[in-house]
């Protein structure tokens, strides 16, 4: 009764409670309640506003197809016609830099979103705005949520940290082909994940570009989970020979707590949920991780992300000079190269992260 009595009171003064509820078990098999509660004004924004984000932003991209279609068969109809107009004008324009909207990336709600986990964006060295970068994300993860955060929102001061360089986040070429969400995803400065999107940005006289690629990709999610420092890297070479082709400078960049979102169902290689998930993947181009971590009220389980600090270092530039044909000795050893520095990067700052000693990274 006196903790009603309280929660009222701390409403009654227009404050924002956030409730903290734990299910204990004892080993005779009586459990008990705890409840704590904390009065911060913006922690429930925060949660709120990043479940939303996190969990609801993919999802919506099958409402949009359905609202597209919906409306063609309502006295609304016209809309999804003038839009397929739009749409068949507008068809190239996300491999052609796509459409920021700086008011957007600059929205509040950003901010709750980087303050929930909290994201924040590490330097480690300067990078020249008369060139064009290609910065390789790793790991991964389930969501991508540090790369969306640090590289397509203005919460954590990227175009400070970097001034006269703009970051563009590589996104499967699926999502651009959907009606309304296209639009909403280019307004954060997303481009399609082709060749010829990232070429667009990395041809443009005058530099200042900074194309952003998780190289690990779809592929590399089935494998998040906290702890998991596995990077799919050591085939993947493409990249690197884009940047080879446009003299684009290499920049590895290390995301620590990327992996610590979101537990996952264990899925090793071999067994026959990796072999459904990998076929999907194949036939869908996504992957379909099934993950797990908490939710609102609680901590035992849910699809919102747990409160875990993200720490995406942005490592040195490797200087690449322009070579369009580069021959496979000259691929092969800038991609070692690269590879040298990421690992470098790692050892270098997991010590400040919270990363055992003992552990490496992994590439396969």
């Amino acid at each position: 009764m006196q903790v009603l009595t309280s929660v009222f009171q701390r409403l009654g003064n227009g404050s924002r409670l956030e409730f903290r509820v734990r299910i204990m078990i004892r080993g005779n098999g009586k459990y008990y309640f705890e409840l704590e509660s904390i009065l911060c004004p913006q922690n429930l924004n925060s949660k709120m506003v990043c479940l939303s984000i996190c969990t609801g932003c993919l999802p919506t991209a099958p409402c949009c197809i359905v609202l597209f279609f919906t409306l063609l068969f309502t006295r609304f109809w016209l809309i999804s016609v003038l839009y397929s107009c739009w749409w068949f004008i507008d068809w190239e324009t996300p491999s052609k830099g796509g459409r920021r909207v700086h008011s957007l990336c600059r929205l509040r709600v950003w901010e709750y979103m980087r303050d929930y986990f909290p994201v924040k964006l590490v330097k480690t060295a300067d990078l020249d705005p008369r060139q064009n970068y290609i910065l390789g994300f790793h790991p991964h993860g389930v969501m991508v949520a540090g790369a969306f955060t640090n590289f397509c929102t203005y919460a954590t001061g990227f175009r400070k940290m970097f001034p006269g360089l703009n970051s563009f986040l590589l996104m499967l070429p699926l999502w651009f082909r959907v009606p309304f969400f296209r639009d909403y995803i280019m307004m954060a400065g997303l481009i399609p994940s082709d060749k010829e999107s990232a070429r667009f940005l990395l041809r443009r006289k005058g530099g200042g570009n900074a194309v952003v690629i998780a190289v690990g990709g779809a592929p590399e999610a089935l494998d998040a989970r906290p702890g998991a420092y596995t990077i799919i890297l050591a085939n993947k070479k493409g990249f690197v020979k884009l940047a080879m082709e446009h003299g684009a400078h290499l920049v590895p960049v290390f995301s620590f707590g990327e992996n610590e979102l979101f537990d996952q169902v264990e899925n090793p290689r071999g067994t026959w949920l990796r072999w459904i998930q990998e076929k999907l993947q194949c036939i869908m181009g996504i992957s379909l991780p099934l993950f797990h971590a908490r939710g609102v009220f609680q901590y035992s389980f849910g699809i919102m992300p747990y409160r875990k600090p993200i720490n995406t270092v942005v490592g040195r530039p490797i200087r690449v000079e322009k070579n369009e044909k580069p021959t496979e000795e000259e691929l092969d050893e800038l991609h070692q190269l690269y590879l040298d520095e990421l690992s470098q990067l790692f050892e270098e700052n997991k010590g400040k992260y919270g990363v055992p000693e003992h552990e490496h990274l992994s590439f396969v």
